[in-house]
């Protein structure tokens, strides 16, 4: 994981997960929504996969 994607992780989690797939840009923009850190949490778990 590059220092510019986990700095994208924590401005704006689903767009650091766009190129993952849909379902990881809906999971990590369904958790943004409901609260940031769950969404940054996710987006920084599925980056590092």
């Amino acid at each position: 994981m590059s220092f510019w994607r986990a700095i994208l992780c924590i401005i704006c989690p689903p767009l650091a997960v766009i190129d993952r797939g849909c379902g990881s840009v809906l999971i990590t923009s369904i958790l943004t929504i409901l609260g940031w850190v769950p969404g940054c949490i996710a987006a920084l778990i599925i980056v590092n996969k």
